[in-house]
């Protein structure tokens, strides 16, 4: 497992999404414990979590419960490994996720989190998504006060534009350790907040990273005329002897050396697999390949 650096911290350069641990489809807790162990075995030293996952109307914190009991379960300490857990979104019975970003609720929230994951002080607390109908700064005091008490070591945003970043960073400066942000070879929109995140020394941490990587795509309905969009991913993956999730995490690994990718994972043979990609090393020849086949796919020229 090779390393990066997240506020101060050496974590592995592959996390652990926990988010198909507990939502629609999750698997059993035997199971669910065994994913995380597997992360663990792999050298992964970043789990990523919220107290909104969890099924549609059901009690918050299913998966930061799951993350304590593995962790406990495994011997692992908070020096040992990151928890990151985030706060601010919802999901109530018969409706799509909520966002609430009131000051007072995400403390609360953060509260609660602690609880649940039975620590002295959550290692991350980050910011799920900016609610339209609080001011910025107020939501992001929120995790100024919650560092100030003691109660959250680290903070971080997610789902957050560029200038959203540079506003939160005025606020909470060298304690903004995070962006957590849709990015993969499918999803670009967030190339901006990449590239700020490098020069403001943030860690950039893309969920969904496999978006348009799927070991079924080939022979899926999602083919162009050229072939597949993403077929060099799989090409490479069949001449290296490895899978194509392992070379897009690889891939997204040579964007910035503060990408740390956070793929979910239900099995423990799937992230063993993802964690396996901090070891993958592609050439120069490889990544213009990729980088040709994401340019086609995002329409961008040259």
């Amino acid at each position: 497992m090779r390393y990066r650096t997240l506020g101060g911290l050496r974590v592995s350069a592959i996390g652990l999404g926990a988010m198909p641990l507990s939502i629609e489809g999750r698997p059993d807790e035997a199971r669910a414990l065994a994913t995380v162990h597997a992360a663990l075995d792999a050298g992964v030293t970043l789990l990523d979590t919220a107290d909104s996952y969890h099924l549609p109307g059901a009690e918050p914190g299913h998966s930061e419960r799951l993350v304590a009991r593995a962790l406990a379960t495994y011997g692992a300490t908070a020096e040992e490994v990151l928890v990151a857990t985030k706060g601010g979104r919802g999901r109530p019975a018969g409706e799509d996720w909520t966002v609430n970003g009131e000051p007072g609720r995400l403390k609360a929230a953060a509260e609660a989190s602690l609880k649940r994951l039975g620590v002295d002080a959550i290692g991350l607390y980050q910011l799920h998504k900016p609610d339209p109908a609080v001011p910025f700064e107020d939501s992001v005091g929120a995790l100024l006060d919650l560092l100030d008490e003691g109660k959250i070591r680290l903070a971080g945003i997610s789902n957050t534009d560029a200038d959203q970043i540079r506003r939160a960073h005025a606020i909470l400066g060298d304690r903004l350790v995070s962006v957590q942000n849709r990015y993969s070879p499918a999803v670009g929109d967030s190339e901006p907040e990449l590239r700020l995140c490098a020069e403001l020394g943030l860690a950039f941490l893309p969920w969904s990273p496999l978006g348009g990587i799927a070991r079924s795509a080939l022979d899926g309905p999602s083919r162009t005329e050229g072939g597949h969009r993403f077929a060099a991913f799989h090409e490479i993956g069949r001449e290296r002897g490895v899978s194509p999730q392992q070379v897009c995490l690889s891939w997204l690994l040579t964007r910035s050396p503060t990408v740390i990718p956070i793929p979910g994972a239900s099995r423990p043979t799937t992230i063993q697999d993802s964690a396996a990609a901090a070891d993958l090393t592609l050439d120069e020849e490889e990544l213009t390949r990729l980088e040709e086949a994401v340019r086609r796919r995002r329409g961008v020229r040259g």
